[in-house]
């Protein structure tokens, strides 16, 4: 397909919009201002009562340089179980970790309102370590949780203790949702006992396309994700050679491999009538639909890309949904 390329009326350079240096060697520098945070439970004390919820950072694979950090509500009563949500931020690929700012606050939230445990996944990033290296990375995390659930003795305390295996969730914002499907899909041939996934939660899932959609054209200049933005962000996270109708970035790119998505599980696909990827969001439900998959869908008409980390009204209503989602899917 030949690409588009609309005239962009308000040109940005995206790499000093997205705070990231190109060095000689084709890694990054990144600038972003956004903080990193530590971890609340920094002693492993489990009895500080100021503290609502509690989060320790985990060694996942010490080859990749990968990590957990999971969260969980304090002064748990004994013999609580709780679902079990396996997240992935966003990012485009390229940036942040577990421990940004938004993200440590928003699984924290979600630990204490559902309430949950929540295990945050630091994968690797791109262009360092392009795709499909979060999907492994995400495979990585699966079985290391599975690992936990075998071993009752030796196995990750805050797991143990208080994680109902049975109700484990995939979840991804933007980028992040875009890693839950394609690891989804390669988890239908693992063998996870006891662990089980119940549902996947793909929040502003990000998919791309080498023709434009018409979200795309009217939100070429989004102050979020421009389409500079998004196409830089393929252009870097992508293997080498490929362009963006491969599968990683259009699940529904004609020759994109779909046989197994039947069998994904219940999905809850969100997103905003603002965000420039809201057509493809619309298209990907509809094709999850079109395979037989069970879907929950919320597309708000009022919205832009990431707007949860800048409207607590929205923020409210995102968190009500995957509570709704999760509790739901666990007493089907």
């Amino acid at each position: 397909m030949e690409d588009q390329s609309p005239t962009v009326t308000n040109s940005i350079d995206p790499y000093e919009y997205l705070k990231i240096v190109r060095n000689p060697d084709g890694s990054l520098t990144r600038l972003t201002p956004i903080p990193n945070v530590p971890p609340t439970d920094t002693n492993n004390n489990d009895s500080n009562p100021s503290q609502l919820v509690l989060s320790k950072d985990i060694p996942l694979s010490p080859t990749n340089k990968t990590s957990l950090r999971i969260f969980r509500p304090n002064n748990l009563p004994p013999n609580t179980k709780l679902p079990l949500i396996i997240y992935f931020h966003g990012g485009g690929f390229i940036l942040f970790s577990s421990s940004s700012l938004p993200f440590h606050e928003s699984c924290s939230r979600m630990a204490t309102e559902f309430p949950a445990l929540v295990i945050s996944v630091d994968y690797r990033l791109a262009p360092e370590h392009p795709l499909p290296a979060a999907y492994d990375d995400a495979i990585d995390a699966l079985l290391w949780v599975k690992t936990q659930a075998l071993d009752s003795y030796n196995g990750e305390k805050w797991l143990t203790e208080f994680a109902d295996f049975s109700k484990c969730f995939f979840m991804g914002c933007s980028s992040g949702g875009n890693i839950i499907y394609h690891a989804g899909l390669r988890a239908l041939d693992l063998d996870l006992e006891p662990l089980k996934i119940t549902g996947m939660i793909l929040n502003q899932p990000y998919f791309g396309g080498v023709d434009r959609t018409g979200s795309e054209l009217r939100f070429i200049n989004d102050k979020i994700l421009s389409l500079q933005v998004n196409d830089l962000m393929w252009e870097l996270s992508l293997p080498r050679g490929v362009d963006r109708d491969h599968e990683y970035s259009n699940p529904m790119a004609e020759g994109s491999p779909r046989g197994e998505v039947a069998l994904l599980q219940r999905c809850l696909v969100r997103g905003y009538g603002g965000d420039p990827l809201i057509d493809r969001q619309v298209e990907f439900a509809k094709m999850l639909e079109g395979h037989g998959v069970r879907v929950v869908t919320q597309f708000d008409d009022e919205g832009y890309h990431a707007v949860e980390f800048f409207d607590a009204i929205k923020a409210r209503a995102l968190f009500k949904d995957i509570k709704d989602f999760i509790y739901s899917s666990a007493t089907e």
